[in-house]
């Protein structure tokens, strides 16, 4: 394996600078073929500057997750325990691929039934490997097995839809995920070992990304990016031992897309309506309603995502 290779002969921060550089690398190089098996978007009637992204490269998240997958394969220490992740985290990207290419979007149920399975599945795999003691902040206690279970799979399926919907600006998810993964990075590493140079790898390849899909972007990560992604945050959280700290560090990514599920769910399930002046994903409000252009919304966004996440490690 190349990671017993490296650390033979490299310090450990050394090894995860090599493996971010051939990880960027290898995502710009594949970026670049621009894969003629990958869709290309139709537009998107009811979003903000929808129509803009009519013919642009479309799914490519399922070329920065594999490489993601390889670099992994590559750099980082395997236990069956990682493989599995990996295993899931192809799987959840390839249904939103999947959904990317399919002539007609699939229908909301399906998606989140197998955003559910997976989910189910990787809990089983997590308590399998790990206990459930928690902390928050200062505070330590352990959640009994069938809550945290329940609460896990919750903690998936909810990572999972709100990076997706927050994907709807040239560089935002993208943006917001980098900032949420560095942080976990950072403040976790001693507890995430070998997870936090996952999520460092994980960063090259957005960054990679990100240097074609900044505005105006000429290709975008869709469903088989944006799941993926909350899918590894979600690991991260709960790998980290500070479930709850998913809360605060992907709070503006929460707010983004997470408004839109409890107003559309109310609505679609309660009859109750609210927010109704409020334009969900809030990237579409502040755009319509607040004049924002599409920089601005990335940049305000992730100054406030790294704000929020320099007083939390404040208080940490």
């Amino acid at each position: 394996m190349l990671y017993d290779i490296l650390f033979g002969y490299f310090t450990p921060l050394q090894t995860s600078a090599i493996a971010m550089a051939v990880a960027f690398l290898l995502t710009f190089i594949t970026l670049n073929m621009r894969f003629g098996f990958l869709p290309q978007d139709q537009g998107r009637a009811f979003a903000i500057n929808g129509a803009l992204s009519k013919g642009k490269l479309r799914g490519v998240g399922i070329v920065f997750v594999i490489d993601f997958i390889i670099a992994s394969l590559l750099f980082l220490p395997l236990s069956f325990e990682y493989i599995l992740y990996l295993v899931f985290l192809f799987l959840m990207m390839l249904s939103g691929y999947l959904d990317d290419a399919a002539e007609k979007p699939w229908n909301e149920y399906k998606k989140g039934l197998i955003d559910l399975v997976i989910s189910v599945l990787t809990m089983v795999t997590f308590l399998k490997y790990n206990g459930t003691e928690v902390s928050f902040f200062t505070l330590q206690f352990k959640i009994p097995y069938v809550i945290y279970f329940i609460l896990g799979v919750a903690l998936i399926w909810i990572a999972v839809n709100v990076t997706n919907c927050s994907d709807g600006v040239d560089g935002l998810c993208g943006s917001l995920v980098v900032v949420t993964v560095m942080s976990f990075a950072i403040l976790f590493s001693e507890t995430l070992g070998s997870m936090a140079t996952a999520g460092q790898i994980l960063c090259a390849v957005l960054l990679a990304y990100l240097y074609f899909n900044c505005s105006p972007s000429s290709m975008l990560m869709g469903d088989a990016g944006s799941r993926a992604l909350g899918f590894f945050i979600a690991i991260l959280a709960m790998k980290s031992a500070h479930p709850f700290a998913y809360i605060i560090l992907s709070i503006v990514l929460i707010i983004d897309g997470g408004l839109g599920l409890i107003k559309v769910s109310l609505i679609r399930f309660c009859k109750i309506h609210i927010m109704t002046n409020l334009r969900t994903p809030i990237h579409d409000h502040v755009r319509k309603n607040m004049e924002w252009s599409d920089t601005q919304v990335v940049i305000r966004f992730v100054i406030l995502q790294i704000v929020v996440s320099i007083i939390f490690a404040a208080l940490k």
